[in-house]
């Protein structure tokens, strides 16, 4: 287990549980009572599903169980004697629905009791769907901690009642893997601690202008553009990544960022630059640009089934569109400027992504140069600023929050404070347009980390998001 891994999991455990007088559960659920009994946890606990009507056929409760086991053992040898009464032998999950597809708004609100009699005694959960389940199995495991002069794994502060649903359906983590390459370990590690700390998108920013490291079948040269012939993702490995994920009840949001951002796509296929001394962005003249597009978009809605894909259009320098002779005369025939064949380009490739099954998520500049345009069911990423996002909703569109000065990873100099008190509503009084806000996301742009050091950079301050 990592180091970083190691801290978080300290973080969320063991600091949760030492100081009976305070309830430092992260993030703090919507209801908590407690009382003042120190309860023991069975070496052997069990887990049950007595009244439950999942099936569990595919483990996801029995797996997640015993992740939680072992992450209150920390990897402790529990050899101390267990008193005679006041020791918690099951955790009874009770799921009301039978099933386990992971989708975006699945309801993750749960019940968690934890009483001081009973013959057995057992904490008991109930949720309406597994992924409910999931968190109060995180939760619970917050309660437990193991202490070194009984050598036993203790619970404090017993009879626990807590009720809890998140206050956002999108509590995200951006990685970026076209800067540094992640190998699929440390990727399933990132997972891991963000399924500990209640996140529940992971925004995989796959590509860049820097590198191309996904295999796509319809388009087999565009890996090309990998690093090296080593560091890249097969469409198994992508699948690998999804599954672990939703395992985990997180979700995985695939994006490719155009049309800048996309210098790398040009090495298998030079035809996608403007040209070979002008890269970036894409050739907005050229049908096959969109048949690129349309062609990894297929491919993706094999492998990513979360209802969003992010198409990027940020940051976009469309100089090389005016200094190119055949995108000049394209822009002359149809009466363009590079302001209006920015929008075309980010126009056509949301008409692709839809007829794929998608909706849409798009960083804020193409709310801030066309935003009457936009589909109506385009999510705007908000970047730059905490300014856009009451402008978003207040036009009807959904919003998701990143402000960088809060909420970017990557800058070293951001308070802790303001990670922590970052508010995604801030500025948003009117009910409905508050609810068109679907969450938050902190964002582990790539640039200057790689694997030896991800995870401490991005954690504890990145847990903030799943509180918000």
């Amino acid at each position: 287990m990592a180091l970083a891994l190691r801290l978080l999991l300290a973080f969320l455990v063991i600091g949760s549980c030492i100081a009976a007088d305070n309830i430092d559960l992260w993030p703090m659920p919507q209801s908590v009572s407690h009382g003042t009994q120190k309860l023991y946890i069975k070496k052997d606990i069990t887990m049950s599903m007595v009244g439950s009507t999942y099936s569990d056929e595919k483990s996801i409760l029995k797996d997640a169980f015993q992740r939680m086991v072992d992450l209150i053992t920390l990897n402790h040898v529990v050899d101390g004697i267990n008193p005679s009464s006041s020791v918690l032998t099951c955790v009874n999950i009770v799921v009301h629905t039978p099933e386990d597809e992971l989708s975006f708004g699945a309801d993750e609100s749960y019940n968690l009791t934890v009483p001081t009699t009973g013959d057995p005694l057992y904490a008991q959960i109930e949720a309406q769907t597994v992924f409910g389940a999931l968190q109060a199995l995180q939760t619970f495991g917050q309660l437990c901690y193991f202490d070194f002069t009984s050598r036993l794994i203790e619970l404090n502060s017993a009879p626990w009642i807590i009720t809890d649903r998140p206050r956002f359906p999108y509590r995200g983590l951006l990685i970026d893997t076209a800067r540094h390459y992640l190998p699929v370990k440390i990727i399933k590690g990132v997972i891991d601690a963000m399924a500990y700390s209640k996140l529940n998108v992971l925004h995989w920013h796959i590509v860049d202008e820097q590198s191309f490291p996904i295999e796509i079948p319809s388009y087999p040269k565009l890996w090309n553009g990998s690093y090296s012939y080593s560091e890249r993702y097969t469409m198994s490995d992508a699948i690998d990544i999804v599954r672990y994920a939703e395992k985990r009840g997180v979700n995985v949001l695939a994006e490719i960022d155009v049309p800048g951002h996309a210098r790398s796509w040009g090495v298998g296929y030079s035809s996608l630059w403007p040209s070979e001394s002008c890269r970036e962005p894409l050739d907005v003249s050229k049908n096959f640009t969109f048949e690129v597009i349309d062609g990894i978009l297929s491919d993706f809605s094999k492998i990513f089934k979360f209802k969003f894909v992010h198409l990027g259009g940020d940051e976009v320098n469309t100089s090389c569109w005016t200094t190119t002779p055949h995108i000049e005369g394209w822009l002359k025939n149809n009466h363009m400027n590079v302001s209006d064949a920015y929008r075309d380009f980010v126009l056509r490739s949301q008409k692709i992504a839809i007829s794929h099954g998608y909706d849409i998520i798009n960083w804020e500049e193409t709310f801030n140069s066309f935003g009457d345009k936009l589909d109506p069911k385009t999510v705007v990423h908000n970047w730059l600023g905490e300014d856009v996002a009451p402008k978003v909703v207040a036009a009807g569109h959904r919003c998701i929050v990143s402000n960088q000065d809060k909420w970017y990873l990557d800058h070293l100099d951001a308070s802790w404070e303001g990670f922590y008190m970052n508010e995604p509503l801030k500025g948003i009084n009117d009910t409905k347009q508050q609810q068109l806000v679907i969450g938050g996301e902190v964002c582990m742009w790539g640039e200057e980390i790689d694997a030896s050091d991800i995870q401490q950079t991005i954690w504890p301050r990145a847990a903030a998001a799943a509180g918000n």
